[in-house]
């Protein structure tokens, strides 16, 4: 099972909203979820990326991948195992990231 992450900016009550990915991230590799794609914009994501690394000491099979939506974008992926890059050669640069998080 693939998990997606996509979120916003800015993020409020971050300490609960870490406890509630913690929790929920948990639960769906226990599930059978392998890997975890991150979208890599904004607190929320950072936060999902950061949970996800966090686990994946307790559970080493999982993998956490960030899509990127421009080839290149410059990057710190400390919290991923790899980068992935979908064809989105043909869409319009401002819209590359709505395609990308479909």
């Amino acid at each position: 099972m693939n998990v997606m992450f996509c979120g916003h900016r800015e993020l409020y009550e971050e300490e609960s909203v870490r406890k509630w990915l913690r929790e929920t991230v948990e639960v769906l590799i226990l599930q059978g979820a392998v890997e975890f794609l991150h979208g890599g914009y904004g607190r929320f994501d950072d936060l999902a990326a950061a949970v996800v690394w966090e686990l994946k000491q307790h559970y080493p099979h999982i993998r956490s991948v960030l899509v990127l939506p421009y080839p290149d974008r410059k990057v710190a992926a400390s919290c991923f195992d790899c980068t992935t890059y979908p064809p989105l050669e043909t869409v319009p640069r401002r819209f590359a990231i709505s395609h990308r998080n479909r």
